[in-house]
């Protein structure tokens, strides 16, 4: 049922060396000296020459053993990098603590990853019980024993994987998943490297998608989309990359977004994300100042993903035609008018986002139905019980 492996830990404790001497190393080392060549600049105009030995020998010592701080740390991610390429190391993903880093850092330095370090990049996949599945017919016959002609596929957001769907499953005593596929549904649960500029997880999800309609156990009726957060922004994505495809194959499962019948995208920020403004802003800002701009290099290290969240998707990526689109908000108010809910949103992000409607009223998806979810948060809108109770309308 299942692909290779994956990483080792071994794998993630060497990139976790690398990192820590090249954002947390570095950036002590350069504010460190920043600041020290402030005081050393007052210090010249006070005392005058003199001053200049002590600053010398102060900037001399300490890039020294900056650097072999960094040496050390350099010597160790090779050395680990060695063990993990002989085969020593547990699997990264062999527990659940070990998933949620491996989507984190591929939400932060997805598009690195897949660069310069590609055993421990993600690859767009159907998910069953913490593993890939392959997409051959016999093995999502055995996956999915229950198969059914309508599918009803997911997609978590950025850092997240397919175990965030289950969340608040205690208080609410089941999941959209587990409910749906009562109800005759045969869910699908994807992962994603979400560090990926958007286009190129949408044609990802087109080449998954086409392959999982070819290779499933029974002919295939409908398709349901959920996304949550970017997971909307991607299956925008890939209707756009699907519907160009289809003009240049005869391949019968090349156009699968013919059978989809709804889109449903979750606190997706189709104008771009508050949070991901902050960020551009606030290393451009920590950027003016040599004392801060070390910090100002961290925030600009985060990954294609994370830039994407900054405009969303406009204009240029159009619904699909054929599918009835559903557009979920949620705000911490209670009404989405309230002054906090209007300007904070969900946290992450606003209303008039997660509609795809501009300051002057147009409209993303004219006609599309809204809902509200009042007193939550982004990441309620994964397993909430107002939701679940619109998918099944929806569903219907």
């Amino acid at each position: 049922m299942t692909t290779a492996p994956g990483p080792s830990v071994l794998d993630a404790l060497s990139l976790l060396s690398e990192v820590t001497d090249e954002v947390v190393v570095s950036s002590v080392r350069d504010t460190h000296l920043a600041w020290a060549d402030r005081a050393h600049g007052l210090t010249r105009r006070l005392a005058g020459p003199g001053a200049e030995v002590p600053a010398a020998l102060h900037r001399g010592i300490a890039s020294a053993i900056y650097s072999s701080i960094g040496l050390g740390l350099k010597a160790a991610s090779t050395g680990l990098d060695k063990a993990a390429g002989a085969g020593l190391g547990g699997r990264l993903e062999a527990t659940p603590r070990g998933r949620f880093v491996s989507s984190a850092v591929n939400g932060l330095i997805g598009d690195r990853l897949l660069r310069e370090r590609p055993q421990l990049a993600i690859a767009m996949a159907v998910r069953h019980e913490g593993e890939d599945v392959v997409l051959e017919r016999e093995h999502l016959a055995r996956t999915y024993p229950d198969a059914s002609g309508e599918l009803v596929v997911f997609l978590h957001g950025l850092c997240e994987n397919e175990s965030y769907w289950n969340r608040h499953r205690d208080r609410t005593g089941t999941t959209y998943a587990e409910a749906l596929a009562a109800e005759g549904w045969s869910p699908i649960m994807l992962r994603a490297n979400s560090g990926l500029p958007l286009r190129e997880n949408g044609i990802a999800l087109t080449a998954l998608m086409r392959r999982l309609v070819e290779e499933w156990p029974v002919p295939v009726t409908r398709i349901v989309l959920v996304g949550h957060s970017m997971g909307g922004l991607v299956i925008r994505a890939a209707g756009a990359v699907s519907a160009a495809d289809v003009h240049a194959t005869t391949d019968a499962g090349s156009d699968w977004n013919a059978l989809v019948s709804d889109v449903v995208t979750l606190g997706t920020p189709h104008l771009g994300a508050p949070i991901a403004w902050g960020i551009g802003h606030g290393s451009r800002g920590l950027g003016r100042l040599p004392e801060t701009a070390a910090f100002g290099r961290i925030l600009d290290q985060r990954s294609v993903g994370v830039h994407d969240l900054v405009v969303g998707l406009t204009e240029d990526v159009p619904p699909l035609p054929h599918a009835r689109y559903r557009l979920v908000c949620a705000t911490l108010s209670a009404s989405e008018r309230h002054p906090v809910g209007h300007l904070v949103g969900d946290l992450l992000v606003r209303p008039r986002s997660a509609y795809g409607t501009d300051r002057r009223g147009n409209e993303l998806f004219p006609g599309a139905e809204r809902l509200h979810v009042g007193r939550t948060d982004h990441f309620g809108l994964l397993n909430h019980p107002d939701v679940l109770t619109a998918l099944r309308a929806w569903l219907s």
